[in-house]
């Protein structure tokens, strides 16, 4: 490597017909091709860099990052010029052994990538070098299976060989072999005589811009990176590991309400501060005022301390008047303090628990329904 003078050259034309000049278009307020040389400069590998182009106002942008300008014929920028024509006529005019053509259209490529890339272009085992992207899953071609057989059962995609199609963002070319088949053939962009690898290209590098779909994945994209937030891995956890409790009474006494009165139900009026008064305050206790076909309200008091359960209903959602005391709820692990007066809406789905604050009883109104499922964490008594 050290022998070799390596040259990378950077194709910007204007002409592009899906995108009108799309090497000049911002992305986070810069050009498009500004990312194709930063990454290329902080490679270190180059001996020197090149924008090709045919329009001027890229040798003001090479200028301003500190790169060289090669200004093609103009007849090698027009829609019939193939990669081959502009590629010799670079070799003949900038002298060099290994030339690596960087595709400004790919910006997320990243400088270890290019590092790695030349490193292995100039290691003498190849004449050429291209830039590919592995496709791991059935592949059709022509209408016509590749890596799979139409008569053969269904295999899974990491049991097939995977087909590697041209990433295109980096291609390397000996100068010595592209002018002999050039020469010879009249085209060397494939290799032609000699000996070809190919280097695999992953994830966001991946990434090409050929239409207005393109830039936006590409902006959001290099937002994301350049803000340097990476978040971090996080998996849904399903709900429904516990075990579900709907019995009210059984509920209750395990959550320590030892003492449930259901003889109240229904009354047409029933005074709460008269019930409250009835009871012995030194324990828990409950008393269960409504209970139809639509809904449910039970008076809870507990002592400072005590409470109920962790867990969620799956299909309702229920609501508690604070009557007296303070209380704290515990939503989705967010602590909240209430007390009396406020009114708690519980959405179904949500993990919750109630526990009484303070130096004397706390009194809720429970609002829900007969038999709605209670979700508890396996094992699990007072969380």
């Amino acid at each position: 490597m050290k022998n070799l003078k390596i040259i990378a050259m950077i194709p910007a034309r204007m002409g592009s017909q899906r995108v009108p000049k799309k090497n000049l278009r911002l992305i986070n307020g810069k050009p498009l091709i500004y990312y194709a040389v930063q990454s290329a400069k902080a490679a270190g590998c180059f001996d020197e860099i090149y924008i090709n182009s045919e329009s001027e106002i890229f040798r003001e942008i090479a200028e301003e990052l500190g790169i060289k300008f090669y200004k093609r014929p103009e007849v090698l920028s027009s829609n019939s010029a193939i990669n081959d024509d502009f590629a010799i006529d670079f070799i003949k005019n900038i002298s060099g052994d290994l030339l690596v053509q960087l595709l400004p259209t790919s910006p997320l490529i990243t400088s270890l990538e290019i590092s790695n890339f030349v490193s292995e272009a100039a290691s003498g085992k190849w004449d050429t070098l291209i830039s590919t992207n592995n496709h791991q899953i059935a592949c059709i071609y022509d209408e016509k299976p590749i890596n799979f057989l139409q008569m053969e059962p269904h295999r899974s995609s990491q049991e097939m060989a995977p087909v590697s199609s041209y990433a295109t963002v980096l291609m390397a070319w000996g100068y010595e072999n592209f002018k002999s088949n050039m020469k010879q053939y009249g085209f060397a962009y494939h290799g032609a005589n000699g000996r070809v690898g190919y280097f695999q290209i992953a994830g966001l590098s991946s990434i090409d811009i050929d239409n207005e779909e393109d830039f936006k994945l590409a902006e959001v994209a290099l937002a994301y990176r350049e803000s340097k937030i990476f978040l971090k891995k996080e998996y849904y956890s399903s709900k429904k590991t516990g075990h579900s409790e709907k019995n009210v009474e059984d509920i209750l006494k395990k959550d320590g309400v030892l003492d449930c009165n259901f003889s109240h139900e229904n009354r047409p009026i029933i005074n709460l501060e008269k019930v409250i008064l009835s009871k012995d305050r030194s324990k828990s206790w409950s008393d269960r005022l409504i209970n139809t076909e639509n809904n449910s309200a039970t008076l809870i008091s507990q002592l400072p301390g005590e409470g109920n359960r962790l867990h969620y209903h799956p299909d309702w959602n229920e609501w508690w008047y604070i009557v007296d005391g303070t209380w704290e709820w515990l939503v989705e692990g967010e602590s909240f303090v209430v007390s009396k007066g406020d009114l708690v809406f519980i959405q179904k789905g949500k993990w919750h628990k109630i526990t009484a604050l303070g130096n004397k009883p706390a009194i809720r109104l429970a609002v829900s329904k007969d038999q709605v499922a209670h979700i508890y964490k396996s094992n699990t008594q007072k969380d």
